[in-house]
């Protein structure tokens, strides 16, 4: 009987230890996918600022105004589908992007940029009134792994 008690508790502490097991491996799978978000996030908030900076220093490659948002119809990931729309970071301003492997971002991030036209507060909307141009921003980072990507999105003004 004292041998059957002991097999039994045996077995229960045997899978409680497997359950913490599983669950420590899922919590630092977790932890690693939430670090190559917050990797990929930087890496977009680095292209975004780039991009500006573009814009800024009037080196900026503007994607040609389509019916449709080019954002929607571009590859960003810079595949074939790219062309010449998507631009690498730091292909206009000469500024350096580290990828690697490990923590570091497996590729450099890319953008695109489109000009709209917008209204000023104050704005009168009649014919002939001179436009005002803002710019929409389109960035994308990439994380670690090549399945992590994040988008962001962003209107910038010259003040023009």
């Amino acid at each position: 009987m004292a041998v059957l008690l002991s097999l039994m508790l045996l077995v229960i502490v045997l899978l409680l230890g497997t359950s913490a097991a599983q669950l420590s491996l899922q919590g630092t799978r977790v932890a690693r996918a939430a670090r190559d978000r917050d990797v990929a996030f930087q890496a977009a908030e680095a292209a975004v600022a780039d991009a500006e900076h573009d814009l800024e220093n009037g080196s900026a490659v503007l994607t040609p105004c389509t019916p449709a948002p080019a954002w929607q119809k571009v590859d960003l990931s810079g595949g074939e589908d790219a062309g010449a729309c998507s631009v690498e970071f730091g292909a206009h301003t000469g500024a350096s992007f580290d990828v690697a492997d490990g923590a570091l971002p497996f590729k450099r991030p890319r953008y695109l940029i489109e000009r709209l036209v917008c209204h000023q507060p104050g704005d009168e909307a009649v014919a002939g009134a001179p436009a005002h141009y803002c710019y929409r921003v389109t960035a994308i980072g990439f994380g670690p792994q090549a399945d992590t990507e994040v988008v962001l999105q962003t209107i910038y003004g010259r003040g023009e």
